[in-house]
């Protein structure tokens, strides 16, 4: 499953630069599917939304960081468990997202979408 960052984050930023993917944004941030990733133009995410890659998205969150779930892949073919979880200094502040629950398989086909 993908994971999420709670509202007990302090936003110290320490998951940020450590995500593959680019999936972690600060609070506020626009983001897109292109950052971080090799998406360009128009692309067809695993649930069938097409999405223009380079459109920038409205943040998620104005209060804390926070994780775009059609970007996490658990860093499942990058590393051995989930680095934000590893950097961030708050216990139990990134947790598995229960609504986002995914196969490994599903999470290695969102890695392969990503990343060519």
């Amino acid at each position: 499953m993908a994971v999420l960052i709670t509202d007990t984050c302090i936003n110290c930023g320490a998951c940020e630069p450590e995500c593959p993917n680019q999936a972690i944004y600060e609070p506020g941030a626009e983001w897109s599917m292109a950052d971080g990733t090799s998406l360009s133009g128009t692309v067809t995410l695993l649930n069938g939304t097409e999405v223009d890659a380079n459109d920038m998205q409205e943040p998620l969150s104005d209060d804390f960081y926070f994780i775009v779930t059609d970007k996490c892949t658990e860093c499942k073919g990058f590393h051995d468990e989930e680095q934000c979880i590893v950097f961030c200094p708050v216990p139990d502040c990134i947790i598995p997202d229960p609504d986002h629950e995914e196969t490994e398989d599903v999470l290695l086909e969102r890695k392969e979408l990503l990343h060519g």
